[in-house]
């Protein structure tokens, strides 16, 4: 995919509306963009992913946790198998996209990290993590001018995102 089709998305953000989404997170990205402190930050930050990880299908659900566990364990041959078939079953799960794309980016399969990260971020264009490791691939592949529109997209959306602060302050200074 086209680092280009992947950056459309990124400036076209504000206009998106989440699609799918069980729970509304309006109030709590509201919160998110007003923390005063990263302490207060990381708080709201935990209760957007738990909702980002619930699902009303249990079965879904389920799968998307023991993928999560299958990575940090290692056994990134059985999440991705189960992050697959998660994703057919249930194409509107922005979660399942974007640990799907956050896997194939640990892998260094960026094309295919940047197809599932965009996906992610058609169903919730809020993914301040799904658009940090967008601007990872794109600042790895010497795209600064695209991870630093990435970086700021994510931090308009969750100011205190670890490493987003300071990967933009680097590529900003030419480092």
């Amino acid at each position: 995919m086209p680092h280009a089709e992947v950056l459309r998305i990124v400036t076209t953000l504000h206009a998106r509306r989440p699609t799918g989404a069980r729970f509304s997170l309006t109030a709590l990205f509201a919160r998110l963009a007003r923390a005063a402190a990263p302490e207060e930050a990381a708080l709201i930050e935990d209760h957007i992913w738990d909702r980002w990880m619930s699902d009303d299908n249990a079965e879904a659900e389920a799968a998307l946790d023991r993928a999560t566990t299958d990575i940090a364990a290692r056994r990134y041959d059985i999440a991705e198998t189960r992050l697959v078939r998660l994703v057919r079953s249930r194409p509107d799960f922005a979660e399942g996209w974007h640990k799907l794309g956050a896997l194939h980016c640990m892998l260094g399969r960026d094309e295919e990290s940047l197809f599932e990260l965009r996906r992610s971020l058609e169903l919730e264009p809020r993914h301040f993590a799904a658009l940090g490791a967008i601007g990872e691939i794109l600042f790895a592949a010497s795209d600064g001018a695209g991870a630093a529109l990435a970086y700021r997209a994510a931090l308009r959306v969750h100011p205190y995102m670890g490493g987003a602060r300071e990967r933009l302050a680097r590529i900003l200074s030419g480092g």
